[in-house]
Order: C-alpha cells, then structure tokens, then sequence
C-alpha cells in the first residue's frame, strides 16, 4: 500500500494550492494528489469564457507547467476517484481498487454539475460546463455545425457561456426559471441590466420559463419544452444550475455536513487529520456575520488551502480571507467584493446605461459588498470599506463624484 504525509483529492484550484502552499511552508514528507481527470491542475473559470470562445489553448490553463509537479516532489494519481475512506485506519480506496495511507488527508474535490432530472435529460448534446471535456464536446458540435443552443440557467455560468456563444453567432436562447437571472447573487440593478445587455446583444432571454422536459431525435437533444407545452428547437443545451457539493465519501466515512462538508475555522473537518477546502467546505465565514456557507470562487479555495497547509505545519492561523469574484461577459467586467447576502439596502453608483456603475450592498446601514462593472476603482476602494465596516451616508455613497476612498 502507497503511503503520503498528506493526500490530496482534488486536482483543482484548491488541491494544487494546498500541494504548493505545503511546499512553500516547508513541508518536506510525501504528497500524494489524486485527481479523477486526466489532466494536471488547471484553471477552471476560463473554461467558460476563452477557452469556450477559442481564445486561449488549453496550454495556457495550466496552475503550474505539468513538470512543475515532479520538480515540487508532488506525486499526481490522475484519472483516479477516491471511492471510500476509512477514517479510523487513516486509508482511502480509489476508483480502480488501489489503497493508500496518509497521516492527513484534504478533500478539495469542489462539485460536480447539477444535472436536468427531467424526462430528456440524459440525450447527448447536453452539456455542462465544469471540465475540459465537457468544454471539448461542445466545441466539437459547435465545429461540426451546431447552430442553436438553449442555455438553461440564469447564473454566472449560463451567462458566461450564452455572451461566448453570441460572440461565435449562434442563436441563442436563454431560460431562467426565477423572475430575473442571478438572483441568488446579486441585486435587483444588476440583473436588470444583465437582461438588457443580453437582450442587446441578441440574446433570446426568458424569464420564469419553467422546463418540462427535452426531446430528442436519434438519442440527441433536438428541443426544449417548457412547461406551457412551446418547444424549442436546439442542436444543443448548456445546462448551467449549479453544482451538488463532491463529499460522498466523507458523509459516508462520518463527517458532518449538510450542504457540503462542514469545517471549523482551521479547514478541519469533524473526522481526525481530515481538512476540507475549496467549494465543497461549508464554514462560518466572517463576511457573511459568521453564517455557514459554501463560497465557489477561486478566492476561497486558494485561500482555504493555505489555510489548511498552514494548520498542518503547526501554524495555525484562522480563515479570514476577503471574498472576491469576478465575471466577464462581452466587453463587461464584473467585480465583485464582499457577500451580499443578508443585505437589506442597496445604493446605486454611476448610471447603468454608460455601462460603468456600482451597486453597493448594506446592511443595517454598514456596507458588506459590492458590484463593479467596468469599474475598478471602485472595486478596489471599496474592498476597504467592506473590510472597515463602514456606515456612510447613503446620499454621500450614491455620489459618484465622492471617490469611495474618502469615506474611509
């Protein structure tokens, strides 16, 4: 049986931050990480934008050179799961039966892409958009002749991908089932003026559209039916809905958890030397008034694992890491600082028809986030004003004339 100081599962951001930061604080015994892809650790969110669009090679992907990996002494198991963990023996069981022993193991799997669990949804030409292959088959039918693509869902990935798919002139059309697209995440301006911008540039947007199942022809997709009988034709569909956290074997091995695996502010786990980080942790976040949630961005799980790397090398240090994000989408950056659940106000900066503006989230009068679009400055000044906890004057806040730093 193969032996590891620490296992790693999960070859993504989280899992290639956790090897490096190991490395970096000094850790000198075996890493093991496992991966059920194929390929070394890569970036993910392009995957939705350039490397979709046919603007960057996959090449330029990669977290690290490939020989990066063998230089940092750091074994890669790829196209191999971990199928079952014995927590107490301190073992894990592999997709192809193989065991191997560890003295810590972190579980930076992140998730997996919800799936349509509607009749239809299992025909070829669905796609998800979570790994390369995933990327690769849908670039394929976009090659072979793909016209018409149903994009269903409203979230940062379905807008991605339909602003990708306009710019290579397919039709699309886009189905939300909520009354307006990012719901989940953001405010009532900003998605109002992702609709329009979408709408602008073609795309066939419809909100509250409920789907009741795909068709199909030849065991591929050919349409979308909604709920009110109309069918859509589509040669294929992106279905963009969220991820289902990847810790089945830890629940089975006994960790709590309820949506994903929950860790304290260590990165630890309920089961001994078990951390977990990236998408799949739920844990109080400081930003979120201590709340337990999962964050999916690249921030957290870079962060998470230094975290856990730390903590495993006797410098314990609590996750306090400032939440960020971002989305592009045509000629449109979005940056976002801070966690806006919870918020109970919110202030708008700049006019959204000049396509520079912010919306900046309160709560109980403090500012707890913000929105950017095509507007850096603001962005990095009011990081600040996050982190400060700061209670302005909404009418001096609104001014756009008033940079945000002067309310420091």
């Amino acid at each position: 049986m193969d032996h590891a100081d620490v296992l790693i599962v999960g070859t993504g951001h989280a899992g290639a931050q956790a090897a490096i930061a190991l490395r970096q604080n000094g850790h000198d015994g075996t890493i093991i990480m496992v991966g059920r892809e194929k390929e070394p650790p890569y970036e993910r969110p392009p995957l939705s934008k350039e490397y979709l669009a046919g603007e960057k090679p996959f090449e330029r992907l990669y977290i690290r050179p490939p020989q990066f990996w063998a230089d940092k002494d750091i074994d890669l198991r790829l196209g191999n799961g971990v199928i079952e963990i014995d927590a107490l023996g301190k073992t894990v069981t592999l997709s192809d039966d193989t065991k191997i022993s560890y003295r810590k193991l972190i579980w930076a799997t992140g998730g997996d892409a919800r799936r349509l669990d509607c009749n239809g949804g299992n025909l070829e030409r669905i796609h998800t958009i979570r790994h390369r292959a995933d990327v690769d088959r849908m670039i394929a039918e976009l090659d072979a002749g793909a016209r018409r693509a149903v994009v269903i869902g409203g979230g940062y990935i379905g807008l991605e991908a339909a602003a990708v798919l306009r710019k290579l002139d397919r039709e699309v059309v886009l189905l939300e089932a909520l009354p307006r697209v990012l719901a989940r995440v953001a405010g009532e301006e900003l998605s109002a003026f992702y609709e329009q911008e979408h709408r602008a540039h073609g795309v066939d947007l419809r909100l509250e559209a409920m789907v009741d199942s795909l068709i199909g022809e030849d065991g591929k997709v050919s349409g979308v039916k909604l709920a009110d009988g109309e069918v859509i034709p589509a040669d294929l569909v992106v279905v963009g809905i969220g991820i289902v956290p990847s810790v089945g074997p830890l629940m089975m091995a006994g960790a709590a958890g309820a949506n994903g695996v929950d860790v304290d502010e260590y990165c630890r786990t309920t089961l001994d030397d078990i951390y977990a980080i990236g998408d799949c942790a739920a844990h109080a976040n400081p930003f979120a008034d201590g709340a337990v949630i999962r964050v999916e961005s690249v921030q957290n799980a870079n962060d998470m694992a230094t975290t856990a790397a730390k903590a495993i090398m006797g410098d314990k240090q609590p996750y306090h890491a400032f939440p960020w994000f971002w989305s592009n989408q045509y000629d449109l950056k979005l940056q976002t600082a801070g966690l806006s659940l919870g918020h109970d106000q919110t202030v708008l900066r700049g006019d959204p028809a000049n396509r520079k503006f912010s919306v900046v989230y309160l709560k109980e009068g403090r500012i707890i986030a913000l929105d950017c679009v095509n507007n850096v400055k603001d962005y990095a000044q009011g990081r600040k004003l996050v982190d400060a906890r700061i209670s302005p004057d909404p009418d001096v806040l609104a001014n756009i004339e008033v940079p945000l730093k002067e309310l420091l």
